[in-house]
């Protein structure tokens, strides 16, 4: 196979970007979806809602028809919210789900019957470290995340026999617009003796000073095109480290630990 066709959500902005633009660079023919506008004469952008299931399955099928396959796709495309659990309005805490677990999943839907007929594809789902690591005040997004990874482990089993690999990569903090585009509440702060507040600007802070957006696209780019995947990947050492801390560790310690970190 000469070019392959990758398909990258969130493909104009923060990782998403940035592995688009590294899976180009390794020689694909690379699409991307966003709720950006195309610019006039991009045929490889399609402006698509990903949790419009409807737009985006006439996404998919309009660039399977122009490419004529599709053998990777990475999504990227996600959002995150925070503040307290009893503050947070229902309806955010629908979207937040929405748009980083069942947009993926509108994705996947579109594209596994594409992938089962030309016999393969490669699956990334783009998780979190916040997966394994559920941090307070930004619960339902390490509830969207920690959803993803079991998705991800149920559907690699269920599509290994049609050639398709699906695993899940778990950025830590990355220094990208996602954190400036976060929806924050500090609705509760007075109750919660402004811990709210000071978990959030502490999770600010590391992810300006978290890993380069193109060096976590460099590392999805990777996996995408890797002939044999695990399930789960954590980008660098110390997230790796963190990751099997967190499964060795008695529950209630590691959680005491994260809580002392993110909710004192």
């Amino acid at each position: 196979m000469s070019r392959p066709v990758a398909l990258v959500t969130g493909g104009t902005s923060g990782i998403g970007l940035e592995t688009a633009r590294a899976l180009r660079s390794a020689g694909c023919r690379v699409y991307t979806f966003s709720r950006r506008a195309a610019e006039e004469g991009d045929e490889t952008h399609f402006s698509v809602d990903i949790t419009d299931e409807a737009a985006v399955q006439a996404a998919v099928t309009a660039l399977y028809e122009q490419a004529g396959r599709l053998d990777i796709v990475v999504n990227c495309a996600g959002f995150g919210i925070s503040g307290a659990v009893e503050f947070t309005e229902l309806s955010e805490a629908k979207r937040q789900l929405d748009v980083n677990f069942f947009g993926m999943v509108n994705v996947n839907k579109a594209v596994i019957p594409l992938m089962r007929e030309q016999g393969g594809g490669r699956i990334v789902n783009i998780s979190s470290v916040a997966a394994p690591v559920a941090i307070p005040f930004q619960t339902y997004y390490s509830a969207s995340k920690a959803a993803i990874n079991a998705y991800t482990l149920a559907l690699a089993n269920e599509v290994r026999p049609f050639g398709i690999t699906v695993c899940a990569v778990q950025p830590g903090d990355i220094a990208t617009g996602f954190t400036d585009a976060r929806a924050k509440s500090v609705v509760g702060d007075d109750v919660y003796e402004g811990r709210i507040s000071r978990s959030v600007s502490r999770m600010e802070k590391d992810e300006r000073g978290g890993m380069k957006a193109e060096t976590a696209g460099r590392f999805v780019a990777k996996k995408a095109l890797k002939k044999n995947v695990k399930p789960l990947y954590a980008i660098g050492f110390s997230y790796k480290a963190v990751c099997v801390l967190v499964k060795l560790l008695p529950c209630r310690l590691a959680n005491r630990i994260v809580g002392k970190l993110y909710a004192g």
